[in-house]
């Protein structure tokens, strides 16, 4: 049974992208896809918002990268979240995986 449950979690692994795992090991936490959430904007709110000021998907990935790299209340696409839930901690990720997971906010289909 633990081999069945082994091979189980390996071919779950193996069929998730890399990408995807670092969204849901570092950002799910705090950005959910439900409106249960209490500590963040729900990664649907972000998407949508960011979606709409950068329909392009290069544009949506650099501002967000930039946006995550240094949060600032003054280049921030949700004000009225930073009312609500505070600024956006510095979270010291490098460029590069965040623009991994950005890429992967903006393909991603996400369901309430």
């Amino acid at each position: 049974m633990k081999y069945l449950l082994l091979l189980f979690i390996i071919f779950i692994n193996l069929n998730a992208t890399y990408p995807e795992l670092l969204f849901n090991g570092n950002c799910i936490t705090c950005h959910k896809t439900n409106n249960l959430n209490k500590s963040a904007p729900t990664v649907l709110e972000i998407q949508k918002e960011y979606k709409n000021a950068f329909p392009n998907k290069e544009e949506f990935v650099h501002y967000m990268t930039q946006w995550v790299l240094s949060p600032k209340e003054e280049t921030s696409l949700m004000q009225d979240k930073i009312e609500v839930y505070g600024l956006m901690p510095d979270l010291a990720y490098d460029k590069s995986t965040l623009e991994e997971i950005a890429a992967y906010i903006y393909d991603n289909n996400f369901k309430e």
